[in-house]
């Protein structure tokens, strides 16, 4: 890896370019209609190049210096603004629509200064949209969009292998996610069934145009979250001719191909797939993962009034142990409770838009499965046929939803109601230990029940839209039980505001009740008699009330200061029967989550105060720096509030990227995570052989829940990017290192029923089986995390 790294280092410093130039085409449209802007102003941002849209919004620019830009539009009667970063190069004419909001405005008022940073009307704050420039470059998140969110203020990190979106002290099973307004129930790949971890992320950034991360003030159209929604826009394919790009990354080879299809049709596809199955198997880890994924859209123009947009996305995810990985305790450890898994996942969806005078309407279909195994015997022997775990499960969801978008002078106006058939079947074994004897959990679980939802969203501006008000309703219910069948008990009002004191300084403020159904595998949940315990329970649909109030300064169009201080108010959380918490802290770990008796009981709040500096050029740099100060807390049996998993206390993050010469970029992350609230262990229970051989690892000791705190987390990503432009093809190269410095985070002791020279030893074999014990010994965790060095390739040709 040293030899490769210094080689590429030499490639990256001594390659001559043949200087070629970039096209750009494009398209400035009245979002509310679809209608071009025609004569609108365009200018390429730094520079002097420019343009003027015709009759029909077009434009085109030839001659441009490869790499990232941003425009500049400007049209009498519309708000100017500026773009996220888009990538030309010379191997392909690159191709972008502008939507121009409309506002009243006199001709004399055309010179105020555009600006990228985005704002709407529903959600004033809370939100934060993210470029694919930010993406493609961002240190240490190796094109991944949960790496790169990691960013911003809210959203907690952790050392280990996986992608969890934690925000504001909410569980990972809190989040939702829309592509091109499609919801999608993964992000990740081996994502945790029941919530949305994983160690690697699902969507290809090549299809990735702009990202809105909410962390609050949801949209009403958005719904089935708590905590946050990310809603993807993606690219179209090439209008010009086929082009593909071929990628090597962090842990994965791709091929994406984009073209037109028809004069009115345009197509991108691609495939990936993992080679981290080798190189773990060379790492000599116990674990041997091989994902593959598939993605496409394709956008179909009617006409200039109607529009059909195609996506799919599918994963194959398979998980295998090294059994010859076993020299070290910590190898056997591993290879003593992780189970064979596969999953495979697909969406498809259609989205039709048709654009009127005052506004559009859009259907929206799509249908999701996700399809979830796991086995497990013991000492991974299945010769002997003592099997522990077999699971195999599917989650299918099949939606509908409309929405109609009117737009009349300062009114907006949204609303729309939706309908999904959801199917659950689980078929579960497994050996499990609860109240001192060992249970066979064995049951098959059939659901299936209709969803629906209505929803609808009023904003205005007033004073000339110094003043903007909105004010959201939304009722969701499903067939599952009485409880949840009425929408009222799940009705979901938002008031968001917004005040500009001057054209620099603004005050913004949201409030609202969002609610979020369970899992699957908690509706679904049975006991060995085959009866729906938490149906019994009278499960719910769980709750937060959010408050937020935040502080903006703009101090120029390159730059942004956010305050934001927020609380949320929990109820109605499933809560667990057997181990006396709410479940959301089990919501980050491999497998499944919420397969478990509940109740509706769980109480809980999160609040904290975020502070955030966006600049994109203090002195040359792209800089991003947060700071967040948050408490999350849930009460026990007892009803005093107990820190969550996710009560990090404090999380700071600084990122910054700068072009450094022509074609070169350079950037660093620097990170510092709050220690996480841990477990003991409840070692009487553990050694008893009965339960130890159920698990294979340590049982919680759920009475002294959280009590003890691991040492805080820091870590710095460095990236160095070069691009060459040659005649009709690119290559584009990255070197990212993690972990510069190799700080080594705490976690928690682990153990394994072994003696000190490897053997497993039953201390009382002559006692009754219940009563005999293992000896236990403690495996020292001196750390996690080491340097981890990444090249990336890519040809675009």
């Amino acid at each position: 890896m040293q030899k490769f790294v210094v080689f590429l280092l030499f490639l990256l410093i001594t390659l001559e370019v043949v200087a070629q130039k970039g096209k750009l085409e494009g398209r400035v449209l009245d979002p509310a209609n679809n209608e071009p802007v025609p004569f609108a102003n365009i200018i390429v941002s730094g520079t002097t190049i420019g343009a003027i849209t015709d009759i029909d919004g077009n434009f085109k620019f030839t001659g441009l210096e490869p790499g990232y830009i941003s425009l500049e539009v400007s049209s009498i009667g519309y708000q100017r603004i500026k773009t996220k970063p888009l990538l030309v190069t010379n191997a392909k004419t690159a191709y972008i629509e502008i939507a121009l909001e409309p506002v009243a405005e006199q001709l004399e008022e055309v010179t105020v200064k555009a600006s990228r940073f985005r704002q709407n009307v529903e959600s004033p704050l809370s939100m934060r949209s993210i470029g694919v420039a930010e993406i493609e470059k961002n240190p240490g998140g190796n094109r991944d969009i949960s790496k790169v969110i990691q960013s911003f203020p809210g959203v907690a990190s952790t050392p280990a292998f996986r992608n969890d979106v934690i925000v504001r002290g909410g569980g990972a099973n809190e989040n939702s996610f829309y592509l091109d307004g499609v919801e999608i129930p993964n992000l990740n790949h081996f994502a945790t069934q029941g919530a949305s971890g994983g160690p690697v992320g699902i969507i290809n950034v090549d299809f990735v145009r702009e990202v809105d991360f909410y962390s609050g003030a949801f949209p009403a159209n958005r719904g089935g979250a708590v905590s946050s929604i990310l809603d993807f826009r993606q690219i179209d394919g090439n209008k010009e001719k086929m082009k593909y790009r071929a990628t090597v990354g962090a842990s994965d080879l791709a091929l994406t191909v984009d073209g037109p299809l028809t004069d009115n049709a345009s197509l991108i596809f691609s495939v990936r797939r993992s080679y981290l199955q080798f190189l773990f198997s060379v790492l000599e880890l116990p674990f041997l993962p091989t994902y593959n994924d598939a993605q496409f859209k394709s956008r179909i123009r009617l006409d200039e009034k109607n529009e059909i947009i195609l996506i799919g996305l599918g994963a194959l995810d398979q998980f295998e142990l090294n059994l010859d990985a076993n020299e070290t305790p910590s190898q056997r450890y591993i290879l003593n409770y992780l189970p064979v898994n596969e999953q495979w996942n697909y969406t498809f969806g259609t989205v039709y838009k048709h654009y009127r005078d005052r506004g559009y309407n859009t259907l929206v279909l799509s249908r999701n499965h996700l399809n979830n195994s796991a086995f497990k015997y013991r000492d991974n022997d299945e010769s002997s046929g003592d099997l522990i775990l077999d699971l195999n499960s599917d989650e299918i969801e099949t939606k509908i939803r409309y929405e109609d978008n009117i737009r009349y002078e300062d009114y907006k106006l949204v609303y729309g109601a939706g309908m999904e058939y959801s199917e659950y079947y689980n078929s579960t074994y497994s050996q499990v230990f609860l109240n001192g004897q060992v249970i066979d959990l064995d049951y098959s679980s059939k659901l299936d029940f209709i969803n629906y939802s209505a929803f609808g969203q009023l904003s205005r501006g007033f004073f000339g839209k110094r003043l903007n008000l909105s004010v959201g309703l939304r009722m969701d219910g499903n067939t599952f039980d009485s409880d949840m069948s009425n929408p009222l008990r799940q009705f979901s009002p938002r008031f968001s505001g917004s005040y500009g004191l001057n054209e620099k300084w603004f005050v913004n403020f949201n409030t609202g009740r969002f609610y979020q159904k369970p899992s699957y595998t908690t509706l679904g949940y049975r006991d060995s008699d085959g009866v729906l315990v938490n149906k019994n329970n009278g499960l719910k649909y769980f709750y937060a009330d959010h408050y937020v109030a935040g502080l903006e300064y703009r101090p120029n169009e390159e730059s942004r200061i956010t305050v934001e201080g927020f609380y949320k108010n929990y109820g109605d959380y499933p809560f667990s029967v057997a181990d006396g918490v709410a479940i959301s802290g089990k919501s980050a770990d491999f497998g499944v989550f919420g397969d478990e008796e509940v109740t509706s009981t769980g109480e809980g709040r999160a609040y904290g105060l975020e502070f955030l500096v966006r600049h994109n050029d203090l002195w040359g740099f792209n800089l991003i720096s947060s700071l967040t100060l948050v408490r999350s807390e849930f009460k026990g049996l007892d009803g005093k509030y107990d820190p969550s998993a996710w009560d990090n206390k404090i999380l700071y993050n600084i990122t910054a990227t700068r072009k450094v010469a022509k074609n070169w970029d350079v950037g660093l992350k620097w990170r510092y995570v709050g220690g996480a609230p841990y477990t003991p262990y409840d070692l009487q229970t553990s050694s008893l052989v009965q339960a130890w051989d159920r698990r294979g690892q340590p049982y919680l000791d759920y009475n002294q829940f959280n009590t003890q705190r691991l040492s805080a987390f820091h870590q710095l990503d460095v990236r160095v990017d070069r691009q060459f432009y040659f005649d009709k093809w690119s290559l584009m190269l990255y070197l990212d290192i993690q972990n510069l410095y190799n700080f080594k985070a705490e976690e928690q002791d682990n153990y394994i029923n072994e003696d000190a020279d490897g053997n497993v030893v039953v201390e009382n074999p002559t006692a009754a089986p219940e009563d005999q014990r293992y000896v236990l010994t403690r495996i020292p965790n001196d750390g996690t995390g080491t340097v981890l060095p990444t090249i990336g390739i890519m040809i675009e040709f």
